[in-house]
């Protein structure tokens, strides 16, 4: 299966988990699941914090909520809500409720293996 598969190069169903990254494109798009955070417990971050020096990445929630640290800012999105991040801004997110969030993230292309590398990691602590 190739990045791009689905019905067109430039159409694909990310609730199937299909990645949408067209050959030649600089966005690529996917759909996670991010799991609750146990009530009194830490929560269960993302990813670690960390910034990217020349791409800017965002989040759409698409059911639940998604806390972003945003530099020194905490914004919490919910269901239908957005967040962007600019390049060269540290950041990290996280799921603050107890279900299952889905998300949309929005990345550059050349973003995507190293986003993919930090949901592989097993300790994301910030």
């Amino acid at each position: 299966m190739t990045q791009w598969q689905g019905r067109s190069d430039f159409l694909a169903s990310l609730t199937s988990g299909e990645l949408l990254f067209p050959r030649g494109a600089q966005l690529a798009i996917a759909e996670w699941e991010a799991p609750g955070t146990p009530p009194g417990e830490e929560p269960l971050w993302i990813a670690p914090l960390h910034l990217h020096h020349h791409d800017d990445e965002a989040w759409y929630v698409l059911h639940g909520t998604l806390s972003v640290r945003v530099g020194d800012e905490v914004v919490t999105a919910k269901q239908g809500e957005a967040v962007i991040v600019p390049h060269g801004t540290p950041h990290t997110f996280w799921n603050p409720s107890a279900e299952t969030t889905r998300y949309l993230i929005i990345m550059q292309g050349q973003v995507h293996p190293l986003i993919e590398a930090i949901h592989r990691l097993e300790q994301r602590d910030p």
